[in-house]
């Protein structure tokens, strides 16, 4: 954006002319000397303001988005090995991870809310074309349906074995699934609906780039207990 231009009457006087003479000036960004008009850059806007809000985002949303994004990533690898059932102790570990994941990321937000009361308000209402109530319903289903999967699942391996476990554990594992693929997501639909230019330009690769950030960190997480 160019400065404006401090001009002299002369310079206005031409303005004036050659308005008169063709219906229009082409004289845009120049201010008469002494007038109170705000001189905007591509730095500040109006008035000294920043054109663009700095984010206020803590040390604990970064965190968030790495734990909630490995917790579901983790949840659908464990479904699938579970499905396929190529290593029941893949299955189990991914599946553990994904709970430690549920269990770490509510205490994030509410660190970065500052207060558990802003949390639970969220939960009051689901608002779908929002990004925050949609990730926080997410993270509550997520984190009952991996709590009931794993729970269910270490009942039956310790000898609790019955249709009724068995069916509680496909249904968790389902809808563990199911959200966690939300869950690993939507932080790059977050990021899109902002006004960062760099994001919002680039909404439709961002899911993705979060999705395969998400498979990246539970597949090392899961490379480092041996698998």
């Amino acid at each position: 954006m160019r400065q404006p231009d401090t001009v002299s009457e002369s310079r206005l006087e031409a303005l004036r002319e050659e308005a008169a003479r063709t219906g229009e000036a082409k004289g845009g960004g120049v201010v008469p000397s002494g007038a109170p008009f705000p001189r905007p850059s591509n730095e500040q806007g109006y008035y000294g303001i920043p054109l663009l809000k700095e984010p206020t985002w803590t040390w604990q949303v970064p965190l968030y988005f790495f734990v909630g994004g490995a917790a579901g990533a983790s949840a659908v690898i464990g479904f699938v090995a579970h499905v396929f059932g190529s290593d029941p102790g893949l299955a189990r570990a991914a599946l553990w991870i994904a709970l430690a994941g549920a269990l770490i990321c509510p205490p994030l937000l509410i660190a970065d809310l500052g207060r558990p009361a802003r949390f639970l308000n969220m939960l009051r209402v689901c608002k779908f074309r929002s990004p925050m109530s949609v990730g926080v319903w997410t993270l509550m289903s997520f984190s009952f349906g991996i709590a009931l999967a794993v729970g269910s699942g270490e009942l039956i391996l310790r000898g609790y074995d019955n249709e009724s476990l068995v069916l509680l554990r496909w249904v968790g594992e389902v809808i563990a699934t199911f959200t966690g693929l939300i869950l690993v997501s939507y932080t790059g639909v977050l990021f899109a609906v902002t006004a960062v230019p760099v994001w919002s330009e680039n909404r439709g690769l961002l899911p993705p780039q979060f999705v395969a950030s998400g498979l990246g960190s539970a597949a090392g997480i899961l490379e480092l207990l041996g698998f």
